[in-house]
């Protein structure tokens, strides 16, 4: 009888330690980040947004930009305003094109129009995503995720998932005891950009969004700060969607 109490116990042991040690899964990670920012809820009633960034390197490539998104349209167009010039790329469905300011900015503005690659439009495609969330709907876009394992960044510990599909690999380190996403590497070909997230803030609508970031290049070192706006499923003019 003690033998088999025994054995008992030594199985339920192993049985207690197999479940203490499975890993949480990625879905989970995204979900207590979604939960962390607002709620699932408010994340999947998002149709439309809008973000005015300002990208600062402390030379003469600093620009402004505003980006406007539309889900159900597939749509994106992004103005980098330069020199008070709005240089507009965009992609509607299965359409891509650049706008190219002429003549003076003091007079209407005409633009010359000119199709974007293929490349192009598909990094165009991935940024309606990315600057929210690179996860978002990730299983129907052909991504897969994986959970690293847990780490440290600096003295905050961070849960790390790698999330990869053609061309493109995320890893994301999100703070065990926040929830939110602190770090990301994308990397392309042989560029890997490092994004650290700070400065949280409440979006009208009530998702919580990044308003700082700091991103490095490994391709020529450079490091940018990009402070960002946030306005959710507010009316976008149609034309901002037209060639």
């Amino acid at each position: 009888m003690k033998k088999l109490l025994i054995v008992c116990s030594l199985i339920l042991a192993v049985v207690v330690s197999s479940f203490a040690q499975k890993p949480m899964p990625v879905d989970s990670v995204f979900a207590r980040y979604y939960e962390a920012t607002g709620g699932k809820a408010l994340w999947d009633g998002l149709k439309t947004y809008t973000i005015k960034r300002s990208y600062k390197s402390g030379s003469a490539a600093d620009y402004d930009a505003e980006i406007y998104v539309s889900m159900p349209e597939k749509a994106i167009s992004k103005s980098k305003i330069i020199l008070k010039r709005d240089f507009v790329y965009a992609v509607k469905g299965n359409e891509g094109w650049l706008k190219i300011p002429l003549g003076s900015s003091d007079k209407v503005t005409k633009y010359q129009v000119k199709d974007l690659s293929q490349a192009e439009q598909g990094n165009l495609r991935m940024e309606m995503y990315d600057l929210l969330a690179p996860f978002i709907d990730f299983k129907t876009r052909g991504l897969v995720g994986t959970l690293v394992g847990t780490e440290k960044i600096d003295t905050t510990s961070v849960y790390h998932v790698e999330l990869q599909g053609k061309g493109v690999k995320y890893n994301l380190h999100f703070g065990v005891g926040s929830g939110l996403l602190i770090r990301e590497k994308a990397t392309q070909g042989t560029e890997v950009i490092t994004r650290d997230y700070s400065k949280y803030v409440k979006s009208k609508y009530g998702i919580l969004y990044p308003s700082s970031i700091t991103e490095t290049s490994s391709k020529d070192k450079s490091k940018v700060t990009i402070t960002s706006e946030l306005a959710v499923n507010e009316a976008i003019k149609p034309e901002v969607f037209k060639r």
